[in-house]
């Protein structure tokens, strides 16, 4: 089974993704949404943990074969950095979404050298926004970063447009696709709604496809 495949089953067995298309949720932007996402849940499943992080470490190994260091995102990528760290035996740390008011005042948590080649661990990615500030910290104290690997990516075009100016490489365990697929595959939703799935990750803003419509 491709490793695509094996992720989005088990997200979807845990309810990490969760596709709900006639009754959608709404984004903290407003914005209607079919599918809810927490990544944080692959962590309480033992089974479902050894796959994403085992995952991670073979897109780090095969991708970025050079890296030196894994720095998480804060705070969804820490304990995936610090668990595929431990797989491939290479130091990690994590950016702050802000510098610390107190002490060292750090961003950057953990030993970071200039010039050291870094992949970033995220858990999710939408728009792009939040692993884009991590790579500008991080690029800022002088590290290479290599790219960035993730647990989950949507695909929408404002983040591969964001990725692509910023020349930054994301590689994704799964991605909205290969898990819609699966989902209308294993009866967690209808054939047709696959259609829906996709229409609303190509233009978020448009709502169209609510109601079936699409």
């Amino acid at each position: 089974m491709e490793l695509s495949t094996q992720i989005a089953k088990d997200l979807l067995k845990i309810k990490a993704v969760f596709f709900r298309p006639d009754e959608p949720f709404t984004w903290a932007s407003g914005i209607k949404s079919p599918v809810y996402c927490d990544n944080r849940l692959t962590l309480t499943d033992v089974e479902v943990r050894t796959d994403v992080e085992k995952g991670l470490a073979t897109l780090v190994r095969e991708n970025y074969p050079e890296v030196e260091v894994l720095m998480g995102t804060s705070t969804a990528g820490i304990a995936h950095a610090a668990i595929t760290g431990h797989l491939l035996g290479l130091p990690m740390g994590y950016v702050r979404s802000g510098a610390k008011d107190h002490g060292r005042k750090n961003q950057i948590e953990g030993k970071l050298l200039p010039g050291q080649k870094v992949v970033v661990v995220e858990d999710l990615i939408s728009t792009g926004g939040s692993v884009l500030e991590v790579v500008n910290v991080l690029r800022e104290a002088g590290a290479q970063v290599l790219g960035v690997v993730s647990i989950f990516t949507y695909g929408m075009k404002k983040g591969l447009v964001r990725l692509a100016e910023a020349d930054v490489k994301n590689i994704s365990l799964t991605n909205f696709d290969v898990i819609a697929r699966v989902a209308a595959d294993e009866g967690y939703i209808q054939p047709e709604d696959v259609a829906r799935l996709l229409a609303f990750r190509d233009n978020p803003s448009d709502e169209s496809w609510i109601g079936g419509t699409k």
